[in-house]
């Protein structure tokens, strides 16, 4: 875990005075249910201890949540047209992390706990446990009543252009600067082969791989992914330490070592790679701090994307279910 230091706060003063318009705000169970924090991280520490591959899943899962209809927990609905089952949210993970805290919240506080919150929550303490930054997160979402795949189409893809990134991030109100340091929770996870092996093998209909690709790593990934190979087959996002949460990330886009293009194209823009420079420096700890730093700003932000609050939505009893 990173603690943030003190040259934070005023940025985080602002942001959180800026949330509070909004209805959110730092502690808000703190008389209605004590214990909600605590329930919700040692449910995220118990299924991490389990699979630490699970901290990623929870981290997208709360992003693609916010990225369509707000961060109300839409995402975490079932039923055949609900949003999980979009194209995008198919490889979603940590559902049943969401729903382990929901159970246990409902005997603590009944119908006190959002579901839409307890991801907010859950998200941040993933990041603490792969060893990055830990954040105040601002509560009081409420849950949503809608979740319709077909709304879904504004997730950002892995073939997005930067142009065609930019667009979706600023119209959630997120700039460039957002845009580079949330991609970069790509520091943890993996994506399956499905989602870049285009890029290695006909990527410019000549039967050429894309020329961005550093060689080492082409190899490595045509060895992993096969043309005809298992598409589901899972790949690490950071080929240097999918576990922690750190800059080599960046340092990979800097390289040509980026699996995902939508990562790669950072490095061919000349706003986006200035940030992407920033955090892949040769000082590592300071700009690993810089990151750490930027990052928990970027998550609270994002996290108060078209939240409901107040008489908006619901509270929900079980997660995957609307009341």
């Amino acid at each position: 875990m990173a603690v943030l230091p003190l040259l934070l706060c005023s940025s985080l003063v602002f942001l959180s005075s800026v949330i509070a318009q909004q209805g959110l705000q730092n502690g808000f169970y703190s008389s209605s249910c004590p214990k909600a924090e605590a329930t919700v991280k040692s449910t995220v520490q118990a299924h991490f201890n389990r699979d630490p591959t699970l901290a990623a899943g929870l981290l997208r899962l709360h992003f693609h949540d916010c990225f369509v209809q707000g961060c109300d927990g839409s995402v975490l609905i079932t039923g055949p047209s609900a949003e999980r089952n979009a194209l995008p949210n198919l490889g979603l993970r940590g559902f049943e992390v969401i729903d382990d805290a929901k159970k246990q919240l409902e005997e603590l506080c009944p119908g006190v706990v959002s579901c839409a919150d307890i991801l907010a929550l859950a998200a941040r303490d993933s990041v603490d446990l792969s060893n990055g930054p830990s954040w105040t997160v601002p509560t009081g979402r409420r849950d949503g009543r809608i979740s319709s795949s077909s709304e879904a189409s504004n997730l950002p893809s892995p073939a997005d252009s930067v142009a065609v990134q930019r667009q979706k991030f600023a119209v959630k109100g997120l700039d460039d600067k957002d845009l580079v340091t949330l991609v970069g929770a790509h520091t943890i996870g993996q994506t399956d082969c499905l989602f870049f092996r285009y890029r290695l093998y006909n990527f410019t209909a000549t039967g050429n791989a894309d020329p961005t690709i550093n060689q080492a790593l082409l190899s490595q990934l045509r060895a992993l992914c096969p043309p005809n190979g298992d598409a589901s087959k899972r790949v690490a996002l950071d080929k240097d330490s999918q576990a922690n949460f750190d800059v080599s990330f960046f340092k990979n886009v800097r390289d040509g070592n980026g699996v995902l293009e939508s990562d790669q194209r950072l490095w061919g823009d000349a706003a986006t790679r200035t940030y992407v420079q920033n955090y892949a420096g040769s000082i590592r700890g300071l700009l690993g701090l810089r990151f750490d730093l930027n990052f928990a700003k970027s998550m609270v932000k994002m996290s108060s994307i078209e939240v409901k609050t107040g008489s908006q939505g619901e509270i929900r009893k079980i997660c995957s279910q609307f009341n």
